[in-house]
């Protein structure tokens, strides 16, 4: 019985140590894994920012009217060009039935007193010219015929504004919209025989149309945090639209905002810029756009691609693998200088001739390289 458990112990050592050789003769005879190596370069590179928004017009206003009522009669149409003054609608009154009543109310109240100070007027004139009553009493008279007269006629005033919407009933009239600014109209919101509603200080009132104009452009759009430090006010910057292919704008920088609004995690900040506009470019107000905007740009910096670098993973700082001899790579860190997303400078830790790893493979077909933040 011992004999045979000694034999099988004997073959499963025997098997073991065939099993171990057979590992250490592959593992010696595995064959070096190749990497492509690339050499650092001198190149130009320009940092960019970009900044999403619309492009809008400078000046835009809304039309509302200064009276309730119904929309009786509208003049233009969306997008036809305007000068300031050109009526582009009509409003007709529909008076409230107790705001008339009182105001007749009022008529009636301002006759009687009217022809009451009337009554007593007369008669302390002719009794003042008999130099009955002293000419101070005939004036207080006199004033409170005046004022009674007075109060006749702006009652009267009222009732015709209740009823009618306007005294006259000229091109100044309330139940007119006029246009305020010389340009487009945008937008009209209402029909006729709509109700619109009057604005005053306790509602916006209803917009009859909008007139923006267009001869004038601004590109409004929101930066990251992480780039607003670098811009500055005046600075030159691109727009590109996007209904617009192949084409940029030039445009000036002309406000950045001191606060910023915080979206989706990230703070973002509002610019502005004025867009410079051909005339024989057609452009329409809201049309999606992206401003390019020059931070940094160096000429024959010395470089290398940025899909080379590797970040350590716990001091997050860069380094290259750099060919010492055939198959060994040593590890040299680096300190970087601008980048533009594809090449970034060298400015410590490299020389020339320097032959770096490839060690993301992906990257020899363009795939974008993961990086960690940093």
């Amino acid at each position: 019985m011992n004999k045979t458990v000694k034999i099988i112990l004997g073959i499963v050592v025997l098997v073991l140590l065939l099993v171990v050789i057979k590992y250490f003769r592959d593992a010696n005879s595995k064959a070096i894994e190749d990497f492509k190596v690339e050499e650092p370069f001198y190149a130009s590179i320009n940092t960019k920012a970009v900044a999403t928004g619309k492009l809008n017009p400078e000046e835009e206003i809304e039309l509302k009217p200064q009276i309730s009522g119904i929309i009786d009669d509208i003049l233009v149409e969306e997008g036809d060009k305007v000068q300031k003054g050109d009526l582009i609608a009509k409003i007709r009154v529909v008076p409230n039935e107790q705001s008339l009543v009182s105001a007749k109310s009022r008529i009636k109240t301002a006759e009687l007193s009217f022809k009451n100070a009337e009554t007593l007027f007369n008669r302390n004139k002719v009794l003042f010219e008999k130099e009955v009553i002293s000419q101070q009493d005939y004036e207080n008279s006199e004033l409170s015929y005046n004022q009674a007269k007075e109060s006749l006629r702006q009652a009267q005033n009222d009732y015709q504004i209740i009823k009618l919407g306007s005294l006259s009933g000229g091109s100044t009239a309330n139940t007119n919209i006029i246009a305020q600014i010389t340009g487009t109209i945008l937008e009209i919101p209402v029909r006729e025989g709509d109700q619109v509603i009057e604005s005053n200080n306790f509602n916006a009132g209803t917009t009859i149309a909008t007139i923006a104009d267009m001869s004038h452009m601004i590109f409004e759009g929101k930066v990251d945090e992480s780039e607003v430090g670098k811009l500055s006010e005046g600075t030159e910057i691109k727009v590109v639209l996007g209904a617009i292919k192949d084409k940029d704008f030039p445009a000036i920088l002309t406000f950045i905002a001191p606060k910023g609004v915080e979206e989706n995690g990230a703070v973002q900040f509002t610019l502005k810029a004025n867009v410079n506009i051909n005339d024989g470019t057609n452009v329409r107000a809201g049309y999606s756009a992206n401003a390019e905007i020059d931070i940094e740009s160096k000429d024959s910096v010395f470089a290398i691609r940025e899909a080379l670098l590797q970040y350590n993973r716990i001091t997050e700082k860069p380094y290259v693998e750099v060919l010492e001899a055939e198959g060994q790579y040593k590890k040299v860190d680096i300190e970087l200088g601008i980048s533009d997303g594809i090449n970034v400078e060298i400015t410590e830790g490299l020389k020339e001739g320097d032959k770096i790893k490839v060690w993301n493979k992906a990257s020899d077909d363009n795939n974008p390289t993961m990086r960690p933040p940093h």
